[in-house]
């Protein structure tokens, strides 16, 4: 049965190239630099890429977890994307995927491609005719690519960037293309970035497995954007972990999780979001001292937050008790002490 799903798979790529010529579909060089990367203690897999050209996410980074990721870049031929990651999915390695597509794709001397599977086992490809400066460095668990550089110190400075770098793959990865940018970067300028992280198991719920999928679509200085919004990602994703640990009843968890979220960045930097429903959590579970400083801090930056507070009792977010209600808005709106 796989090796049959295998052959779809390698026909539906050989297909690709002729489909594309038959639409005239004109070859554009997408992307810059890229890195895919398993981290071997969590076993998450990622990918991030810089380019000037804009929504690089929806055509760059392909991952999934239990799999593999994908990079697919140059004269990008998306299709790599979903191809690799099926390949994988059947039981190939990422150098056996990434060998079956090239060499079934006519136009293989004008892609450059990075692909790693569950395992940790990565590969790359930098075809002939890239633009220059293009080239990749394989390197452990990672593999960075990049093409269109001002020159060709940029790969091997996102190498030593990761391979130094200290904190989670998100970190790591951002590290890299900082480098990269630091090194001089695509010789065209900047425009959009992307990161996808994924959990080293298939749940089946591709939602839940996905630690981070953030995109800058425009921006003049994409990775800037794009390490705020993961910085913005690790709040929702405590906060996420403090609900859940208050749906367990374990306050003590929830409160030292909320604290985390709240911490990380001053309120205003989330509108007000992660402090109103931190005190509504713990307004909910009848601790209504400890729910009103947070309730503030979110009326400091908002005052229409006062306004959502009898709003919750219908969606089950707060009991249906008016005096608890009239307390929340009441306290809510007294100034911070």
């Amino acid at each position: 049965m796989k090796s049959a799903r295998t052959a779809v798979v390698l026909a539906a790529m050989a297909a690709v190239p002729a489909a594309a010529a038959a639409q005239r579909v004109p070859l554009r060089p997408v992307a810059t630099y890229s890195i895919v990367a398993r981290d071997s203690a969590t076993g998450q897999i990622g990918v991030a890429v810089q380019s000037h050209w804009f929504s690089v996410g929806t055509a760059v980074p392909w991952a999934e977890a239990g799999v593999g990721a994908v990079a697919t870049q140059s004269f990008t031929e998306p299709s790599y994307g979903p191809l690799g990651l099926e390949l994988m999915r059947l039981g190939r390695s990422a150098p056996d995927a990434l060998r079956a597509l090239t060499t079934t794709d006519a136009d293989s001397a004008v892609r450059q491609v990075a692909m790693i599977d569950a395992q940790g086992r990565v590969a790359a490809f930098t075809g002939s005719r890239d633009v220059p400066a293009a080239g990749h460095h394989v390197g452990r668990g990672y593999s960075v690519q990049a093409n269109l550089m001002d020159r060709p110190t940029v790969w091997p400075a996102m190498a030593r960037a990761y391979e130094s770098a200290r904190g989670d793959l998100a970190e790591r990865l951002l590290q890299a293309l900082e480098a990269a940018e630091r090194e001089g970067g695509d010789i065209r300028g900047r425009q959009s970035a992307a990161i996808i992280i994924v959990g080293p198991e298939n749940t089946g719920r591709p939602w839940a497995d996905r630690v981070f999928d953030l995109r800058v679509e425009d921006h003049p200085t994409p990775l800037v954007e794009l390490r705020r919004l993961v910085t913005l990602g690790r709040v929702y994703a405590s906060l996420n972990a403090g609900d859940a640990a208050v749906t367990r009843g374990d306050m003590a968890a929830a409160g030292e999780l909320y604290g985390r979220a709240t911490s990380i960045l001053p309120d205003a930097a989330t509108n007000g979001e992660a402090v109103f429903w931190t005190g509504i959590s713990y307004a909910a579970a009848g601790r209504v001292d400890e729910a009103l400083p947070w309730l503030r801090r979110a009326h400091a930056v908002h005052p229409r937050w006062a306004d959502l507070i009898p709003r919750l009792p219908a969606a089950g977010l707060l009991p249906n008790d008016p005096a608890l209600i009239q307390r929340l808005v009441a306290g809510m709106r007294q100034p911070s002490r």
